[in-house]
């Protein structure tokens, strides 16, 4: 049977160009998105055969709409080979207004417990099974905190730290815990950013990076890899040096309907 690939936030973004990639490799796909009629209509505009994918419907951000999802993959499909937690939301915030503080909240029921939420239902049949991948999709803003970007760059090393610590849980029973952060890449969630973005990837290239780096069984990988070199360095400087670098750069746009 072909290998079977879960992925969430598939309706657009790096969620949609990894979900392509995998169906030109020939893989069975589990696509979920809360737009599940913007995905289903997708897909059937690529012609794909419905044996080879099934979407679910779920908000990443609700629990049990997104375990049950993974349930009913688990049901319908079988068991991943690789899951790949790729939902996310991102926004400006300004702590000193009390609505942002509900943005926050919504980030990070998105990144952080939504992604441990779509691992969920396949850590158990992944160690039983002794093989498979979860993949957490980091970024290098989880590196060092950007101002009026302190809800994403928090959720963001929050994956980080969480992936790694999964990934020792995992090691014995086989099981890869892979962590991707993307640098810029070009995608619905950074066009409205005001400011220069440096190394700015296609979504499609970027695609294929991970996954290669997703079949090498990497731990850690930061794509591109230009950008895992400035974080290197920026990760290096000294706060002060950190700090004035950043006077006057545009901050992200603040909104509240996340």
């Amino acid at each position: 049977m072909d290998k079977l690939a879960f992925i969430t936030g598939a309706s657009s973004g790096i969620g949609q160009a990894l979900a392509l990639h995998y169906y030109q490799r020939g893989w069975r796909l589990a696509l979920v998105a809360r737009r599940a009629s913007a995905m289903q209509e997708w897909a059937q505009e690529q012609a794909w055969p419905p044996e080879r994918y099934a979407v679910y419907a779920a908000d990443v951000a609700d629990i049990a709409s997104i375990v049950d999802a993974g349930q009913s993959c688990l049901e319908q499909q079988g068991l991943p080979d690789v899951v790949i937690a790729s939902a996310g939301i991102s926004a400006g915030v300004d702590t000193g207004e009390r609505e942002d503080i509900e943005t926050i909240a919504r980030t990070f029921a998105v990144n952080n417990v939504g992604l441990a939420a779509t691992f969920q239902p396949f850590v158990k049949g992944m160690a039983a099974r002794g093989t498979g991948a979860l993949v957490g999709i980091g970024s290098v803003a989880g590196i060092r905190g950007l101002p009026g970007h302190a809800a994403y760059c928090a959720s963001k090393a929050a994956v980080i730290g969480y992936c790694e610590s999964l990934r020792g849980e995992m090691r014995p029973y086989g099981v890869k815990v892979v962590t991707i952060c993307p640098g810029y890449i070009d995608t619905p969630l950074t066009r409205s950013n005001p400011y220069s973005m440096p190394f700015l990837m296609k979504a499609q290239d970027f695609a294929q990076q991970a996954v290669r780096a997703i079949d090498s069984g990497a731990s850690y990988r930061v794509i591109p890899w230009q950008m895992g070199a400035v974080a290197k360095l920026l990760r290096l400087l000294p706060n002060f040096i950190f700090d004035r670098l950043l006077v006057g750069r545009p901050r992200k746009p603040r909104h509240t309907s996340l």
